[in-house]
């Protein structure tokens, strides 16, 4: 049976989920649908005035028990302030841990730190600016993301390099407080990391699995639920088909193994089930149980 469905919370056996929502931002949506004609992706997410369409900063929490787990922070403090204007983002950001807090969790309680990958939106939520140079924003916690990713962020390629901010993750690799790991990695027991390729070349989407129950954070693999049509892929994944393949695998693993999900950027959709679709493949199953 799948676990139930709240709006920003559900159980997966032992194992307590919270949708935290960074921030409601707006990007182009030309960019979110690559080739994908106007005509049909403004049905599902209609764009303002400037072809942008309203994207979010998702981060999840799982409490297990003996840890409290953060997978992705969000967009940070580290945006300009033209382009905060640009995203429509108020001028100054709220901190992470004062978002978590307002949802009754402690935020000194969080003790590992997961990014599915460390483009700016993902992670720069990491660490905070202060006088002396970036510090962690969750200071009693271990971090972890892809090494092969991190080592692709200071190829600092033409393609992708305004993506990348350093100060969201190095200053923690070299205190060794973020710890670089490789394909299946296990965060702990029942919470793995498993590269998912396409987006990039290393992204990983995470599994939290109890008592037969699994959540999957699906990340940039499928950042709304209108990306759950596999051709569906953004202008800024790097290797489109591999998207397709990708996205393919894991959404038919969801279905046939009735998965909890959740996107990397929907902002409406906290937690759903996948189901299979004679149109468009795969679809959003709100009724799973």
């Amino acid at each position: 049976m799948a676990p139930a469905l709240a709006p920003h919370s559900a159980q997966v056996g032992d194992f307590a989920l919270t949708l935290v929502r960074d921030s409601v931002y707006w990007w182009d949506g030309g960019a979110l649908f690559g080739v994908v004609p106007k005509t049909l992706w403004s049905r599902h997410t209609p764009a303002d005035e400037l072809n942008r369409v309203p994207l979010a900063f998702n981060c999840y929490l799982i409490q297990t028990g003996n840890h409290t787990i953060l997978i992705e922070t969000g967009g940070g403090d580290k945006m300009d302030p033209r382009a905060r204007e640009r995203a429509k983002l108020p001028p100054v950001a709220d901190s992470l841990p004062e978002v978590i807090a307002r949802h009754g969790i402690d935020p000194e309680s969080i003790d590992i730190v997961i990014n599915s990958h460390l483009h700016w939106d993902h992670c720069s939520g990491n660490t905070v600016l202060t006088a002396n140079g970036a510090a962690p924003a969750f200071p009693h916690a271990q971090y972890f993301a892809s090494r092969g990713e991190w080592e692709h962020a200071h190829q600092r390629h033409v393609r992708d390099s305004v993506a990348y901010i350093d100060a969201n993750y190095d200053p923690l690799v070299a205190s060794g407080r973020m710890t670089l790991v490789e394909d299946g990695h296990q965060v702990i027991p029942g919470v793995t990391m498993h590269r998912a390729p396409g987006h990039n070349r290393d992204m990983m989407v995470i599994t939290a699995e109890s008592r037969g129950q699994t959540f999957c954070f699906l990340s940039d693999l499928v950042p709304t639920a209108a990306h759950l049509q596999p051709t569906w892929v953004a202008g800024f994944d790097l290797y489109p088909l591999e998207s397709i393949d990708t996205r393919t695998h894991w959404l038919t693993k969801a279905v046939n193994e009735n998965w909890l999900c959740g996107f990397g950027h929907d902002p409406g959709i906290a937690f759903t089930g996948i189901a299979y679709h004679a149109k468009t493949i795969f679809a959003v199953n709100q009724t799973a149980r």
